[in-house]
């Protein structure tokens, strides 16, 4: 399915320095919940560098956002997906952080993410003061999406606890919830589309509910990393109106004291691979090495500052 890598002559000198000798390495690379973006991404990755680099081996886990770099931090992954908005909260210890994060470095951005408020039709919902007693499928604690549901709550003084009932899943759980009528709203943050939320919209009718500029200045002012981008219509089967969604980066991080040829080989199998990716979500189909190394305020981890100065990339600091 994946082309080969090493299109570049840039490319095979940072494939034959990645071998790291004749050792075999075992590297884990945390990713997201199954029935989001993150996990086939990440198994994407996993195939291409392995079959690149027949000494490494490495092992793709489910992860979120908040712990994902909690435990690069903690020296657990080697390699780990993340949120822009909450790495850069980590650099300074902000909640949902209990302490400043020294050793999580920026390798690369991937893709848009949107946090995605959908609602069942049927259910009465139409912003955000009319979830009050309704019921709340959304991620487990340690998640960028469940951590999001609480503020964007709380934009209209409401807490889990004015709900009728709140469960904390997976996207492939959560949809299931709401397509048996166990549930009138699912929040996350994906990539669009979101293969758990085409599921659910080839089942029920559903809207998703519009961020208005007031409630995006909320999020805003807390981090400036937030961003207000359109949902289009067409975006799901049945979804006929173009709305707003808070949104943010998937970026890929690594411990900034990590193996550097190791983050070139990943960068390298994510750059010369474009095509494939695409396959995988749209949102990578345009992806460019100058995207890649876009600033959002998170150091680069040395070795993604030269693959991309390798790559003609231009500015780094």
């Amino acid at each position: 399915m994946f082309k080969a890598m090493c299109r570049t002559a840039t490319a095979v000198t940072v494939l034959a320095g990645a071998t790291i000798g004749a050792h075999a390495q075992t590297i884990t690379m945390a990713t997201g919940q199954q029935g989001g973006s993150w996990y086939p991404v990440g198994g994407a990755i996993k195939a291409i560098v392995e079959r690149e680099l027949p000494d490494v081996s490495m092992t793709v886990t489910p992860g979120a956002g908040v712990s994902n770099v909690v435990g690069v931090e903690a020296g657990r992954f080697q390699i780990a997906f993340a949120n822009s908005i909450s790495t850069v909260d980590s650099l300074s210890g902000k909640e949902p952080f209990r302490e400043a994060t020294t050793n999580v470095c920026n390798i690369g951005i991937l893709y848009p993410q949107y946090f995605q408020v959908v609602a069942l039709a049927d259910s009465g919902i139409e912003a955000v003061a009319d979830i009050e007693g309704k019921r709340l499928t959304t991620q487990q604690l340690g998640n960028t999406g469940e951590f999001l549901t609480r503020e964007l709550l709380s934009t209209a003084d409401l807490t889990f606890d004015d709900l009728d009932s709140v469960a904390h899943t997976s996207y492939s759980d959560s949809a299931s919830q709401m397509k048996d009528g166990h549930a009138d709203i699912f929040t996350l943050g994906s990539s669009l589309p979101t293969g758990s939320v085409m599921d659910l919209a080839s089942a029920r009718d559903i809207r998703l509910i519009d961020v208005d500029e007031e409630t995006f200045q909320h999020f805003k002012d807390q981090n400036a990393a937030f961003q207000r981008r359109e949902v289009p219509a067409g975006s799901y089967p049945g979804f006929d109106e173009t709305v707003h969604a808070i949104s943010y980066d998937t970026h890929m991080v690594a411990p900034c004291d990590s193996d550097g040829e190791l983050v070139k080989a990943v960068l390298g199998a994510i750059a010369d691979n474009v095509d494939s990716f695409a396959s995988v979500t749209k949102s990578m189909a345009d992806l460019t090495v100058e995207e890649m190394a876009t600033d959002i305020g998170v150091p680069f981890h040395p070795a993604a500052k030269d693959f991309y100065t390798e790559r003609g990339v231009e500015g780094l600091e």
